[in-house]
């Protein structure tokens, strides 16, 4: 999964102020449309508390719901014209502000916060269940000869340059290099990874072999989000205040934002590939794949999809998307900056990514 997708819709570390109530007649029509006074709803903020992990997981499970993904182009569209609408003063008849949001997650889940355009439904992040478990479950299910590895690594690898360049950066030029090196880093550590791991593995225990594709997933993250995000590392993230205002730029607060996110998407990796490890090897061990031999990958894809419909949203939110770190922990330079021309703040915000 790319960082880049949640930052717009997670710009706030606090909730969403939604007063719903009834404030008179709903608005002077214009045709079928009407200045809306009685919805008063910031589309610019999630819609959940976002200080609470509960708060920030209700926000990635509406967020990375693979069922956004079915949205035909007609409603997206429909929602599109929602969204703008409702930012221009305007709203469709009658609308509530539970149909807001509803139009609000669908319009996210497919139009880029940067550029409001319609983005490849490959890389879109409410496709990340069924790529992720299709991809994943069958790296399992065939991890244990080489051809198999080298092409599933690089199935999962190409999968991730997908979803990185979708979710790129608005005004972040993506070069060709950019997506190469990464891609080819990742690919090889992988794979050498599985390759050394399966022939460990051979003199071990059945279980063992199945948990190497983890392991093998796990190097690719820890090589490919520090590579993808190398610039960051360079150049720092923006830092900003509680309002948003734009404070400079930190080195030390990009290795913290990458470090977390790599975590992050090790932990997402680990349910759905643990727990079918253990459910497989004990369904092998009863012999159900000798009688049923077809129903060894389906099974596995299956398993790890419903993992994955939870991990995913849940390790998302293990850490805030609008992160902090107080002033003393950064760069001197940087410290002594905000110091001089704000001595009152004592932590500072950025986006961490995902």
């Amino acid at each position: 999964m790319a960082e880049r997708r949640f930052r717009a819709a997670s710009s706030s570390s606090g909730g969403n102020s939604t007063a719903g109530t009834a404030s008179g007649a709903a608005g002077v029509m214009d045709g079928s449309r009407a200045v809306h006074p009685a919805l008063h709803v910031d589309l610019s903020r999630p819609r959940h508390d976002q200080s609470t992990y509960w708060g920030r997981a209700r926000h990635f499970m509406e967020t990375v719901n693979p069922l956004n993904i079915l949205a035909s182009p007609a409603k997206l569209e429909e929602a599109a014209r929602t969204v703008h609408a409702y930012k221009r003063g305007e709203v469709g008849k009658g609308i509530t502000e539970s149909q807001l949001w509803k139009a609000k997650r669908l319009y996210d889940s497919a139009y880029h916060p940067d550029t409001g355009e319609k983005m490849f439904i490959v890389g879109r992040m409410s496709f990340q269940v069924y790529g992720n478990m299709t991809i994943i479950g069958l790296m399992m299910t065939f991890h244990k000869h080489p051809a198999s590895v080298v092409f599933w690594q690089l199935a999962n690898q190409t999968f991730n340059a997908i979803v990185n360049y979708t979710n790129r950066s608005g005004d972040q030029v993506i070069t060709y290099r950019d997506l190469a090196v990464p891609f080819v880093a990742a690919t090889t550590g992988a794979t050498t990874a599985a390759l050394v791991l399966n022939s460990f593995a051979k003199r071990m225990p059945p279980l063992v072999g199945r948990f190497v594709p983890l392991a093998a997933v796990a190097t690719a993250n820890t090589i490919n989000i520090p590579l993808v995000r190398q610039r960051e590392l360079r150049e720092g993230i923006t830092v900003v205040d509680g309002d948003d205002n734009q404070l400079g730029s930190s080195q030390i607060t990009a290795q913290r934002a990458i470090g977390q996110v790599v975590f992050s998407r090790i932990v997402m990796a680990v349910p759905g590939m643990a727990i079918p490890a253990f459910i497989m090897n004990h369904l092998e061990k009863k012999n159900l794949f000798k009688r049923m031999p077809w129903a060894n990958a389906p099974l596995q894809v299956l398993l790890v999809g419903l993992c994955l419909m939870f991990a995913t949203p849940l390790c998302c939110a293990i850490f805030p998307q609008k992160s902090s770190i107080a002033v003393a922990s950064l760069e001197p330079e940087l410290r002594n900056s905000i110091s001089r021309s704000r001595p009152q703040l004592t932590h500072v915000y950025y986006n961490k990514g995902l």
